[in-house]
């Protein structure tokens, strides 16, 4: 029994049946697995409920119903047992003699095979085909000119790139250079610490006493133009604008009046709790 050539003949013979589904492929592949553990004895004893679970169909009625179809198409031979004790037996029909032999297809010389055939010696005497290769020189000489040409193309193409890829970094080399020209040229570098006469100045340009420039002046002197006490002051200009917004509330807070009443004590105050 070559079971390779059963498969074969069996699906061979389900192409042609239109009548079949998935269900009984499923189905006889269950059978056929069931045959192969039996070691292909014919017939073979099967139980509903082993092909059930082998072949996943869940329905009793299209298990019979499948049972029975296959058994009328002469896929098996179906003897149903109608003794609960006794399971049915199923024979297995040989289709390896469904396989159909192959035809072996024929060599045909195509018609244009003169046209493909390379061109024989015309110095060719015998009567025997040639087989040397005619050379014919103008067809080389245009090839070889058609080659150099294609070369020539290539390598300008090349340094073509080369160059455009060049005038290409070169231009943004030039832009980002002037870009940083225009910057450092718009913005000034501002010395720190500045000079008194430069704080005058300015303060003198808001309309702000010379009073108010040199609190400015003498407490950043002191802690060595730090702002916060940390960090290093980048720009003295904005530091002093602040200071000039900010001084409206230094004044509000140092005129308070310290006379007397004016010193907030809570008179209920028991002194006798620990601090």
């Amino acid at each position: 029994m070559n079971y390779i050539k059963h498969l074969t003949g069996f699906f061979d013979k389900v192409v042609y049946d239109y009548d079949l589904n998935p269900t009984h492929i499923s189905m006889y592949v269950a059978l056929f697995q069931i045959w192969n553990v039996n070691r292909f004895e014919n017939p073979i004893s099967i139980s509903r409920d082993e092909v059930m679970r082998i072949s996943k169909i869940c329905s009793k009625a299209t298990y019979h119903k499948c049972m029975k179809e296959l058994h009328e198409k002469e896929y098996i031979k179906y003897e149903p047992s109608y003794n609960p004790f006794k399971g049915s037996l199923v024979r297995m029909i040989n289709l390896s003699s469904e396989l159909k032999p192959k035809r072996k297809r024929a060599k045909t010389i195509p018609k244009n095979k003169q046209l493909i055939e390379q061109p024989l010696n015309k110095q060719q005497t015998s009567t025997e085909t040639g087989t040397e290769q005619a050379l014919v020189s103008y067809i080389n000489s245009i090839n070889n000119t058609n080659n150099a040409n294609i070369a020539n193309l290539g390598e300008q193409a090349k340094s073509l790139k080369s160059n455009q890829f060049k005038n290409l970094l070169g231009s943004e080399n030039e832009t980002s250079k002037k870009k940083l020209r225009e910057k450092k040229v718009k913005e000034p570098k501002i010395k720190i610490p500045p000079d008194w006469s430069e704080v005058e100045t300015f303060f003198k340009e808001k309309m702000i006493s010379i009073t108010e420039a040199e609190k400015f002046f003498n407490y950043f002197q002191s802690n060595g133009w730090l702002v916060g006490g940390k960090t290093q002051m980048k720009d003295w200009h904005a530091a002093a604008r602040n200071w000039i917004l900010n001084s409206p509330n230094f004044r509000s807070k140092n005129t308070k009046s310290t006379g007397p009443g004016n010193l907030h004590v809570n008179k209920d105050k028991n002194y006798a709790e620990p601090l």
